[in-house]
């Protein structure tokens, strides 16, 4: 068994960099062979087509790789947060890639021919959450350590203050959603379906060969795009009266195909009146407003009514409702760019904050969070309502929701990507099975969104096994986030019942909004509980309790144990965070904090160690554990303010306290003999080593590139302690 661990983008690929050297020089003392897969949006993009490259510029396609790899009992992966392309971000990095001399093409909005439809499919391999479901062949357990969370009791974050008389609320649509639309059914025997949309003029078939397996639900719903309009033009004007802010809370990135649609009319209802007035101007420009403002606010740059749209543009957002910003320096709204404000970390971020977001001055302002499909809106509603009625959290005090999240074979809406459609007439789709009788059916008008989703029977089990199995182990209560109300969990809620009485147990079912707020008071009172949940869940809550129990989600140990025995172990919750990229290229101070990747690689060699029947393994890993209790007990992670201890910094106090660690044990007389002097000059050192860390900060850096860092340039910034690479050196040579 070899560890292999990612190479991704933005913060966390910079702090590979510096962390990743480290971690390998202390694995070759248990002879573990670490290797590398460039899963970066820049080699998933070149990946897409060797044909254009000449043959030193070809890279393997290595998330085609990991998907095999993790179907394998030996698989045990490292996998640090990738970007989740936006239409606008896969642009970018084209347009950098080219200027770097990779002739890939340009991506086709509207491709007129062929060879364009070719280039726009391979690119939409690409677009969006494209990497985790190709990784996740199997089941999500997500909680923080009792080592970080006894370190966030004892360190609680700064505590927002929550006036009881706040204004701000949760809105979504009361008809008309994916939640109402909604219909499902569990499969009896194996077939292959196809999705057909039928209407006046005939019927077409839009997916084929769609393998389903005995027991295994599958479901479907549609978006009422006229509601949706109105929905959203009934909160602006709600907005304005109350003199609240707009707020659009989506997932443009991993709902890829669906919510940029959704965002997009959003953007129509907000300027209707720019839309309507320059209706031929903006479609002659090509403007599409699913890309958000941005786009829009570019391509007028070329267009001679320019100054009248601007003007039109100023005097909707003076006289409409105010809208919440992204960047209120810059002018950024949160109608921008799709994917800027992603709902499961903008929530939690709001709540955190008061329940309040920033108007284009940089005042903090009640806010109307607006999430259209009442699905999951109502978890967040559930903590606006507990914060009203008990008052702010205390994270001194709170207990801890861990999660086991169905994820495996794409569940649920997280597998939808390739069987949603736009309806393109008034008419119905139709999903069939082999025979060709009728599985589901909706009637739908133009413009309606549909979409199919799945749940295969082997993953459902195997999630619920394993929401016992943590519910034993720890005795906390666990509660199954399901609404009986909803099409396809009432079928899970059958199954849950079914496999409950099998195993003699008795766990609690409660409806997404009843479940968050009997979380809310099992935490208020000290205790833990269990959240048990699908795939969209699963992703909300792991941001949505440990932002407001540790003041990140990036502290999470995330391990996916997969169907076949293998293993994934995910850095953190938290996303690439690409404004500390900016800090760093401006003053040359990474504050990206790799708690996250030294709890996952902790686990890895845990899981090393049990699966390989290692010791020496076992022994770095006990010695990794007392090293990031250490870490944490000693305050070691990075400070955002530049001249003060950041990322690079806090790796070597890391290696300090491991080398100790591993120099106290007694289990290996070998390695402690080693590490040692390693240990003894690491702590002689360490003040003149961290001098040669923060004396490089303050300047601006070259990194060589933004979606493709110049390695030997990022390696020189973020190594930059000639003595402590010496003894790296030293480590991962054994002395030799």
């Amino acid at each position: 068994m070899k560890i292999t661990y990612t190479l991704t983008d933005e913060s966390p690929a910079l702090a590979t960099y510096s962390f990743l050297p480290i971690a390998k020089a202390f694995l070759n003392h248990a002879d573990i062979k670490v290797e590398t897969a460039d899963i970066s949006l820049s080699a998933r993009i070149l990946a897409q087509f060797p044909e254009n490259l000449a043959p030193n510029q070809r890279v393997e396609d290595a998330l085609s790789q990991l998907g095999e790899l993790v179907k394998t009992p030996n698989a045990n992966l490292i996998k640090t947060p990738n970007i989740s392309a936006s239409i606008p971000q896969l642009k970018n990095a084209i347009k950098e890639l080219q200027a770097k001399g990779y002739n890939v093409p340009d991506f086709p909005d509207e491709p007129s021919n062929e060879q364009e439809k070719a280039v726009k499919e391979k690119y939409q391999k690409v677009l969006g959450s494209a990497v985790n479901p190709v990784l996740r062949q199997g089941n999500s357990d997500r909680r923080s350590t009792n080592a970080v969370k006894s370190y966030a009791q004892k360190n609680p974050y700064r505590v927002t203050p929550f006036d009881k008389n706040s204004k701000s609320c949760v809105s979504y649509m009361k008809e008309g959603d994916f939640f109402d639309n909604e219909k499902a059914v569990l499969i009896e025997s194996p077939t292959t379906a196809k999705i057909i949309f039928k209407d006046s003029s005939g019927q077409k078939v839009l997916k084929d060969g769609l393998k389903l397996e005995a027991n295994e639900i599958l479901d479907a719903t549609f978006m009422d795009a006229q509601k949706l309009s109105e929905f959203y033009t009934e909160q602006i004007e709600s907005c304005k009266k109350q003199g609240i802010l707009f707020s659009l809370h989506l997932k443009a990135t991993m709902m890829k195909v669906s919510d940029p649609i959704l965002f997009g009319y959003a953007v129509k209802a907000y300027f209707k009146e720019l839309f309507d007035e320059f209706k031929d101007e903006l479609e002659a420009l090509g403007v599409n407003a699913n890309n958000g403002v941005s786009e829009l606010l570019a391509k007028i740059e070329s267009s001679p009514k320019k100054a009248t749209i601007l003007a039109k543009y100023n005097e909707i957002l003076e006289k409409s409702a105010k809208i919440s910003m992204v960047n209120s320096d810059k002018g950024i709204t949160n109608l921008h760019i799709p994917s800027d404000v992603i709902v499961d970390a903008s929530m939690p971020a709001m709540l955190k904050n008061g329940a309040r977001l920033w108007d284009k001055d940089g005042k903090e302002c009640d806010a109307n969070a607006v999430i259209p499909d009442k699905t999951y809106a109502t978890i967040y509603e559930a903590v606006i309502e507990d914060l009203k009625a008990n008052g702010v959290l205390n994270p001194a005090t709170l207990g801890s929701v861990s999660n086991v999240g169905l994820m495996a074979k794409k569940a649920q809406e997280y597998g939808s990507h390739d069987k949603t459609f736009v309806a393109p007439n008034d008419g119905e789709f139709i999903i069939v099975d082999s025979n060709d009788t009728t599985l589901l059916s909706h009637s739908v008008k133009k413009g309606d969104i549909y979409r199919a989703n799945q749940a295969k029977f082997d993953a459902v089990q195997n999630w619920i096994d394993l929401g016992i199995e943590r519910a034993d182990l720890t005795g906390d209560k666990a509660i199954f986030w399901l609404d009986e109300k909803r099409a396809s969990n009432k079928i899970m809620i059958d199954l849950v019942k079914k496999r409950l009485q099998e195993k003699g147990k008795d766990i609690a079912i409660l409806a997404p909004k009843e479940a968050c707020l009997e979380s809310l008071r099992l935490i208020r009172a000290g205790k833990n509980a269990i959240s048990i949940t699908g795939n969209v869940l699963r992703d909300y809550l792991t941001d949505l309790f440990p932002i407001l129990e540790l003041g990140t989600s990036a502290k999470m140990l995330s391990v996916v144990p997969m169907l076949n025995g293998g293993a994934m172990f995910e850095t953190g919750a938290g996303g690439s965070a690409p404004k500390q990229v900016e800090q760093l290229v401006e003053e040359n101070h990474l504050r990206w904090d790799s708690l996250g990747e030294f709890l996952a690689l902790q686990a890895s060699l845990e899981f090393y160690a049990q699966k390989q029947n290692s010791p020496k393994a076992k022994v770095l890993a006990d010695a990794l554990d007392s090293a990031t209790s250490q870490w944490l007990d000693n305050n070691k992670a990075p400070s955002r303010k530049v001249g003060e201890d950041d990322n690079r910094t806090s790796h070597f106090y890391l290696a300090m306290y491991f080398a100790r660690a591993l120099a106290n044990q007694s289990t290996d007389s070998s390695i402690a003999a080693f590490f040692t002097p390693i240990a003894n000059e690491l702590e002689s050192k360490q003040d003149s080593i961290r001098t040669e860390f923060n004396s490089a900060q303050g300047v601006k850096v070259d990194l060589g590139g933004y979606y493709k860092f110049d390695d030997s340039k990022a390696e020189s910034v973020m190594r930059p302690s000639k003595s402590f690479n010496a003894v790296i050196e030293r480590i991962a040579s054994k002395g030799n």
